[in-house]
């Protein structure tokens, strides 16, 4: 039995158990998919049999690490920072969602997400300032009429 996870580009096999053969009785089988980043899986199980045919189960989906179901906005990392930084959100329910960058002036200086977001997942991104001054910076997040503001700060 093949163990599949959906990975970015398409299912990566994460393991194999063999199987007790032809039996009468159900058997019970488990595996552990080790060392996870907090976020959404899709799993899948290839069940092979002897002459080589095989059939895929249902997807099921975990979240692991029990992500908030809630708006939020990480402080960036690290903070200050120089030229770069990574910047991390959530959202309760899925929906749109951008992730602006603002200079102390107000100016939109970067737009880093712009696009559809799923619920129970973490959102990561990296604020690359290397064209930028020096100073003082606002990460923008907006979701459904809501926004989350951070305040940012590039040594140079």
């Amino acid at each position: 039995m093949s163990n599949e996870k959906l990975a970015i580009n398409g299912w990566q096999e994460i393991g194999f158990i063999a199987g007790n053969g032809t039996a009468n009785a159900p058997k019970a089988y488990s595996f552990t998919d080790k060392n996870l980043s907090a976020g959404r899986y899709d799993y899948r199980l290839k069940q092979i049999d002897r002459d080589g045919k095989y059939s895929y189960s249902q997807t099921v989906e975990v979240n692991i690490g029990g992500l908030p179901m809630t708006l939020e906005l990480a402080q960036n990392y690290p903070n200050p920072f120089n030229p770069s930084t990574r910047i991390e959100f959530t959202v309760p329910e899925g929906g749109r969602a951008t992730l602006k960058i603002y200079d102390l002036l107000g100016q939109e200086v970067a737009t880093l997400f712009d696009g559809e977001t799923e619920s129970g997942r973490s959102f990561q991104t990296t604020f690359d300032a290397t064209r930028l001054a020096g100073g003082i910076y606002f990460s923008k997040l907006q979701f459904n009429g809501k926004q989350l503001v951070r305040k940012m700060l590039m040594l140079k």
